[in-house]
């Protein structure tokens, strides 16, 4: 009886092992997806279309702006903007043309997660800027009691060379490419101004590359540009 109870318990033994292989056996393998998809790494060079513009309505000014970054790692930057820019501020008492070049350098993080082969960008970034230019007192008006004096308007132009201005920006802006290597970007700054060499008995009222000095030391810009990226590699 013991011999015919331990047979039977071998058999159900062996059967149960041979459906746990056969299982084993009749399960597929799911191979892990190895497709990467790499972007391109490389220099991106372009103009801020939005300066021609405005000079296009406004005769007061001109200036024109060179942009490029350069991809440092996934969503990474350094940046740069060169440019020149010249306008004339009329006020009540004073007509003033500042012109001069200037540099921002600074850093873009992208805040976007692409899919796939996407190269797109929502970006947040820092700017260091700095210009040196001139200003021109091109004619003002004395202010005094005109009861007594009759205020006569000077027009003999004052220029003062050398004027230097510092300041920093936090950017906010997006990027899309629109053809392969080619992308539209738009971007606001809020800049916080350091310091500014003004003119003796005047005050700056525009810097380039800062736009205009207001009394608070802070101002805003924006860059509408159109660039080209240059791919030296793809990671």
């Amino acid at each position: 009886m013991y011999k015919f109870f331990i047979s039977i318990t071998f058999l159900f033994v062996v059967v149960d092992g041979v459906s746990q292989e056969q299982q084993k056996d009749s399960v597929p393998s799911i191979e892990k997806d190895t497709l990467v998809y790499k972007t391109n790494y490389g220099l991106r060079l372009g103009v801020d279309i939005s300066k021609p513009i405005k000079a296009q309505f406004d005769d007061t000014f001109t200036g024109f702006e060179i942009v490029g970054d350069y991809r440092l790692s996934k969503n990474f930057y350094a940046a740069v903007e060169v440019g020149f820019e010249e306008e004339t501020t009329k006020e009540d008492f004073s007509n003033s043309t500042a012109k001069g070049n200037y540099i921002r350098v600074g850093f873009n993080l992208n805040t976007y997660k692409n899919w796939l082969d996407m190269n797109n960008e929502i970006f947040v970034g820092y700017r260091y800027g700095y210009s040196n230019f001139e200003q021109t007192l091109n004619s003002y008006t004395p202010n005094v009691n005109t009861s007594y004096f009759p205020a006569v308007e000077i027009n003999t132009p004052i220029t003062t060379k050398n004027l230097n201005a510092h300041w920093s920006e936090i950017v906010v802006g997006f990027r899309t490419e629109t053809l392969k290597n080619v992308f539209i970007s738009f971007s606001g700054s809020y800049k916080i101004l350091m310091s500014i060499k003004d003119p003796d008995n005047f005050q700056s009222l525009f810097a380039p590359g800062f736009n205009r000095v207001f009394k608070g030391g802070t101002g805003f810009g924006f860059n509408y540009t159109i660039s080209y990226l240059i791919p030296f590699q793809k990671k």
